[in-house]
């Protein structure tokens, strides 16, 4: 049993390690807490989305920035779109469920807000449609998948594609990153 406990933390590492590996990804997720700088700087918001463990990710990132992350600081605009049940279970109700988080785009969505998809396959169909939308409204559209990105490759300003096959893994390294982006982001924003 400790063998299996010790083997996964090191599968967990090296995903990690690959990371540090890649130039690009690295590059990516600069780019992408700078551009999460500038749009709350310009009065925007940031937007998170996922299912599952992924929904889970993308509200514990959206009280990172709208809480604190290391600072007492401003709260910054960024919430999580699936934390209204009424409103989740009503639309995917009569709407159909690939439709929850697109639904509120359109009413919540403007041009210049960030948009974070989370899902380790890159196909959920919800943050797909919520992508299209986010698209039509003018936001920045930011993937956070596994190895290829999925569907949700295309449709992205910036993909950060953890690689990784591995479900568990690819969570990981997402809550790393976003942790990450976070320090950066207040950082930048309320000084060192």
């Amino acid at each position: 049993m400790k063998q299996k406990i010790a083997n996964t933390i090191r599968e967990s590492i090296a995903v990690k390690e690959a990371i540090c590996q890649d130039e690009q990804l690295l590059h990516t997720i600069q780019q992408v807490a700078e551009t999460i700088c500038h749009s709350l700087q310009q009065d925007h918001k940031v937007l998170f989305c996922g299912n599952g463990g992924s929904a889970a990710d993308a509200q514990h990132l959206a009280a990172e920035f709208s809480g604190r992350f290391y600072k007492d600081r401003t709260p910054l605009y960024a919430e999580a779109l699936h934390c209204n049940t009424s409103y989740m279970t009503a639309v995917g109700n009569d709407y159909g469920y690939d439709q929850v988080y697109a639904r509120i785009l359109r009413g919540i969505g403007r041009k210049g807000d960030v948009l974070i998809g989370i899902s380790t396959s890159g196909n959920s169909a919800n943050i797909l449609e919520a992508m299209k939308v986010a698209k039509e409204q003018g936001m920045i559209v930011v993937s956070m998948t596994g190895a290829t990105g999925g569907n949700m490759k295309a449709g992205s300003d910036f993909l950060i594609n953890v690689p990784s096959t591995d479900t568990p893994r690819i969570q990981e390294a997402h809550i790393t990153i976003g942790h990450i982006i976070c320090e950066i982001v207040e950082n930048n924003l309320f000084g060192e």
